[in-house]
């Protein structure tokens, strides 16, 4: 090989190094598009997902972590203050029924419980075989003690007629006077021992006092009854009751005439009536008045139940919340609202009675506030929440 051959083959060489570096270059600016564009579809992905970049995604990445809770202004509406008590329904005036007489056998019982009575109707009929002998001698006596006085009357009339012939003096005409006056008072003490004897046999038969309701029966046919016993209960004019037991606070608030709604245990129904009297003095031991409600009569009331009371105690104005808005602890009841930043935050409430409308809240709230409605149980204050406002009626 000469020196010609050796530098062609150099030139040569030289050829391929520099088509080599030019095939690198375009690698590498291929791989830089490729990575610019990489970047940037990534960047119009995150702005899509966070609504922008630097501390505006912060924020959206944040709210995309929040929880949504349901809110609602509790704006004061006027409210009827309800006071809940129990108690029991009787009748306004159970008067007990018995034998007034000297009693004896029941012949016959004419009453059953849940009929209704008139005054002075028959319910027991008791035997009465030997008084009945009793007044047959009496009246035998009172027609002998007539008979007597007529004949002294008759001899005073003939022993008049002879005064004027001198046949009777003075003194035998007043000496018959006396007989026949004595004659008329031993008839008219005949007839009053008769009527007596007649009024005790009268006082065998048991009558209803007044009308009303007969509430109980504890008579049958055959049994022996004595002087005093009590046979039957009978609510007069069929009035009814409930007596709701309420503390000292609560019966201050209420007034005879207030309405309220009873309810039987185990009923659905309810029964409208109004408070006719309330107790003046408190159980010492219980702390416990009664107010008396006045009932109509109803089939479904039955003297003696149970029932729950709901005495209206006065209009009132207050915001207003479902049950599931109002928390407790050992602190007592609190909401909690959401503030301008979103942030949850415990209030303290006092509440009064629950009504139809919901929870009215006496203090604590202005009644501008968004207060959480559902779910509060699994908040704490100062996390960020989003809201969905409920519009009005949704707080009742």
């Amino acid at each position: 090989m000469n020196y010609e051959t050796q530098l062609k083959g150099d030139e040569f060489r030289s050829a391929d190094f520099e088509a080599g570096d030019e095939a690198l270059a375009r690698r590498k600016r291929m791989i830089l598009i490729v990575a610019a564009a990489a970047i940037l579809i990534l960047g119009v992905v995150a702005f899509k997902l966070f609504g922008g970049a630097g501390g505006d995604t912060a924020v959206g990445a944040g709210d995309q972590q929040a929880q949504t809770v349901t809110v609602a202004i509790a704006r004061p509406q006027d409210v009827t203050n309800m006071v809940n008590a129990t108690g029991s329904i009787g009748a306004i005036r159970d008067m007990p029924v018995g034998v007034v007489g000297e009693g004896g056998r029941v012949l016959s019982v004419r009453a059953e419980a849940g009929d209704w009575v008139t005054k002075g109707q028959t319910l027991v009929v008791i035997e009465r075989s030997v008084q009945a002998q009793e007044i047959a001698g009496l009246t035998a006596q009172v027609e002998v003690a007539r008979a007597d006085a007529r004949l002294a009357q008759s001899n005073l009339d003939r022993a008049k007629a002879l005064v004027a012939n001198g046949f009777v003096s003075k003194a035998q005409i007043d000496q018959l006077s006396a007989t026949r006056d004595a004659a008329n008072a031993r008839t008219n003490v005949a007839v009053a021992t008769l009527n007596q004897a007649r009024a005790r046999v009268g006082r065998l038969d048991v009558r209803a006092p007044a009308s009303g309701l007969v509430l109980t029966r504890t008579v049958e046919a055959g049994q022996i009854v004595q002087s005093g016993t009590v046979l039957f209960r009978v609510a007069e004019g069929g009035r009814l009751e409930a007596q709701a037991r309420l503390d000292e606070g609560a019966l201050a608030n209420i007034r005879v005439g207030t309405r309220a709604t009873v309810t039987p245990a185990g009923s659905t129904r309810s029964f409208e009536g109004k408070v006719w009297q309330i107790s003046p003095v408190i159980d010492a031991q219980s702390r416990l008045g009664i107010a008396r409600i006045e009932l109509p009569y109803n089939q479904s009331l039955r003297p003696g139940g149970f029932a729950t009371v709901q005495i209206a105690a006065g209009d009132t104005t207050a915001p207003v919340l479902p049950e599931s808005a109002i928390q407790s602890d050992t602190q007592g009841s609190y909401v909690y609202i959401v503030d301008e930043k979103n942030k949850v935050q415990r209030r303290a409430i006092k509440t009064g009675s629950v009504t139809a409308s919901g929870v009215p809240v006496v203090s604590g709230l202005a009644g501008q506030e968004k207060v959480v409605l559902f779910a509060a149980g699994f908040l704490n204050p100062g996390e960020v929440v989003k809201t969905k406002i409920q519009q009005s009626g949704a707080a009742r």
